[in-house]
């Protein structure tokens, strides 16, 4: 690929040409900014209401064209052969365009920095010597501290040029992490652009080991499609969805630093835990059990269950006249309800319209001409509404799976032929509850009350989902998700050897089906661009245990001396042991993380302490001052730091209910380090990592 590497010099006319085009865009863009900081709305607005409206439409642009020191105005510089969209003749001079992380124009309104997201911009990521797609140079930028200090050359129509790796590209992709999640809008390749681009309409699943940068694909995708599907996405609406907060707050100044500044994010529980309080926790073994599929049909008895067959008719009197409809023509419009499977709410309130035209089918008959009003006036006859509630009552879903977990025939006769009687006993609750208050909710019910919701009135769906770390989501759980997204399109992330819950996915063809996104296209990354090839190659020691068949990541990253395993031959030597390793890493520029298994915690907190080091939580931000950072294994996934030690593997695996969800979370814990990894024990390392030494 690139040639040379061109660095900060004075007497080097580009470079210092290229500083000032960066220097006239900030301006620009400040003056963008103070443009839309000045309009003055009193005389263009018709009354209050479009005017707070106007308001907040400038005050969401201001926010917009803030000037992130942090981050690069432009990376790159794409010279077209020709003018783009013109007929291409012989001799024609070609353009021009800065690409970077948002649109800027002059006062003319030429632009001087192109958005990454526009079509112009593609051949920055896709264009390449077999197909050069009318770019003859592409340049990138080098940057210290915000400052360009260095830019580099690939000329794609050159076929004596020698291909190479891209420095600058791999500079980026292994610059130390102080700070946030950085985004990767610079550095993505073909094969991620591909998916950052993909349609709309269409869904697609993701899996990709660590380091393949599936979660910021997964964010860029969010901030390209509100980009070109912004009008449309502004009405549905954007959500994206990781396994926790810590997890979360690491990723929350990516969007911005795209250009988006209005996208929300949760996590599951945060969806579902709206409804009731969460206070419990379940057993392994029962929140399998509640987050199987199942437990939808389940539930969809239990609320059909409570539809009783008419007996009487109903009787409504107006005046002096009497309206009579047999019970055996009600519980005809009960089964055409329940055969059309409308919602329980829904068919709640048609059922009493029904019958009200029933009856003005009489009044007719017999000459009166009644109108809309009367008929509405009849459905909210006394007769019918007792009627209704007597066939068709309301259901509230807490109580309803109140009773479910509370009373153990109601869950033989709705769990019938569905779950055994161990399987209706482990969800059980062993102690009576008096009310929707006072139960011990766990996060799995809730997702089951969520449900009874959804079956009660139909939930709101958004444009677009993004679901990351996918792959730990239970059946129950990818319904409740797919309920958010039901006529819209989701980017589902993961990596299946990653899965770390008794229930995760064994497969994405599973996990996809109970999303509702079966025709979804499933993508694999196998590159690796994050964890140094030594670690990688072995932490995936245990993939054939954890994952079948899963491809290992290839790692484009050569690190020599980036893996380091150490025993520790008495026990009570293990924590200064851990000591001396981060502070052998903190040694280092960027940033260390500790991890170890949950149990480890507060032993290891205090080594610290003790040695005079201070150390943060998970999702809280790394600084100059303050590197290191305390994981528990159970919060590490999604997370990456410089260096990593991680303290006592054997002690990960057994903190885990079963093995091989252990082992999985060891993989997570193996590939967290970006340039260096130091692994300390004094248990014997399990024997999927001591087999092929």
């Amino acid at each position: 690929m690139p040639a040379h590497v061109h660095e900060s010099d004075t007497t080097t006319d580009p470079l210092a040409h290229e500083r000032a085009h960066l220097a006239a865009s900030r301006a620009a863009l400040r003056a963008m900014r103070e443009d839309a900081q000045a309009l003055d709305i009193r005389d263009v607005t018709a009354n209050w209401v479009n005017a707070a409206v106007l308001q907040a439409q400038i005050t969401d642009r201001v926010k917009s064209l803030a000037d992130l020191t942090h981050t690069p105005l432009f990376f790159g510089r794409l010279d077209y052969l020709h003018v783009v969209g013109a007929e291409k003749a012989e001799g024609a001079e070609g353009e021009q365009f800065y690409i970077g992380r948002r649109h800027v124009h002059d006062a003319g309104g030429d632009p001087m920095v192109i958005d990454w997201r526009a079509p112009v911009s593609q051949p920055f990521y896709r264009a390449s010597r077999n197909d050069p797609l009318d770019v003859g140079q592409r340049r990138r930028f080098g940057y210290t501290g915000g400052e360009l200090t260095a830019y580099e050359d690939e000329h794609l129509t050159d076929q004596t040029e020698t291909a190479q790796t891209s420095k600058l590209l791999q500079a980026e992709i292994e610059r130390p992490r102080v700070g946030p999640m950085r985004d990767i809008v610079a550095t993505i390749q073909p094969e991620q652009d591909e998916i950052v681009r993909s349609e709309l309409g269409g869904s697609v699943c993701v899996q990709g080991g660590p380091g393949t940068g599936k979660t910021a694909v997964g964010l860029h995708r969010v901030a390209y499609l509100l980009y070109a599907h912004r009008e449309r996405l502004a009405r549905t609406g954007t959500l994206v969805i990781g396994p926790n907060r810590s997890f979360l707050h690491y990723i929350e100044q990516v969007l911005p630093a795209l250009g988006e500044l209005e996208v929300k994010q949760a996590t599951v529980d945060d969806l579902v835990t709206s409804h009731v309080e969460v206070r419990g926790t379940d057993e392994a073994r029962a929140a399998v059990v509640k987050g199987d599929a199942r437990m939808a049909e389940v539930l969809r008895r239990a609320i059909r269950s409570h539809v009783t067959p008419p007996t009487e008719p109903v009787m409504v009197v107006r005046g002096s006249r009497r309206w009579r409809v047999p019970a055996y023509e009600i519980e005809e419009m009960v089964n055409e309800l329940l055969a059309r499977d409308m919602r329980y709410g829904a068919a709640h309130e048609a059922l009493p319209q029904r019958i009200a035209h029933a009856v003005l089918v009489r009044m007719e008959e017999a000459g009166e001409a009644p109108d809309d009003r009367v008929q509405n006036a009849v459905a909210r006859n006394p007769a019918v509404k007792a009627a209704v509630k007597a066939v068709w009552p309301a259901v509230e879903p807490s109580k309803l799976v109140l009773r479910l977990l509370s009373d153990p025939e109601f869950l033989a006769a709705q769990a019938d032929g569905l779950l055994t009687e161990d399987e209706q006993k482990l969800i059980l609750w062993t102690k009576p509850v008096r009310s929707v208050k006072s139960a011990r909710w766990s996060a799995a019910d809730a997702v089951l009350i969520d449900e009874a919701m959804d079956l009660v009135a139909r939930t709101h769906s958004l444009g677009h989902v993004v679901i990351d770390e996918a792959q730990d989501l239970s059946p129950m759980q990818y319904r409740a998700v797919g309920r958010r997204c039901s006529t819209g399109s989701a980017t589902v992330l993961g990596d299946l050897a990653q899965g770390t819950t008794p229930w995760s996915t064994q497969s994405w063809a599973q996990a996809l089906h109970h999303l509702g996104k079966s025709d979804a296209v499933v993508e694999e990354l196998t590159a690796g661009f994050r964890v140094p090839r030594e670690v990688i190659a072995y932490a995936s020691r245990l993939l054939p245990v954890i994952s079948p068949g899963l491809a290992a990541v290839e790692s484009v990253r050569e690190s020599p001396g980036s893996l380091s395993v150490r025993g520790v031959e008495a026990a009570d030597a293990l924590d200064a042991a851990v000591v001396a390793a981060c502070e052998e890493s903190l040694e280092q520029q960027g940033s260390t993380g500790l991890i170890a298994a949950d149990a480890r915690i507060p032993a290891l907190a205090a080594a610290l302490t003790a040695a005079g080091h201070s150390y943060l939580s998970p999702g809280q931000e790394t600084t100059a001052e303050s590197r290191l950072t305390l994981v528990p294994a159970s919060l590490a996934k999604g997370l990456e730091y410089d260096y990593v030690v991680l303290d006592e593997p054997a002690a990960v695996v057994d903190g885990e209910p079963d093995e091989r969800t252990g082992l999985r979370r060891l993989y997570v814990a193996l590939t967290r380090a970006v340039s260096g990894l130091i692994v300390v024990h004094a248990t014997p390392l399990p024997h999927q990592l001591r087999s092929t030494e």
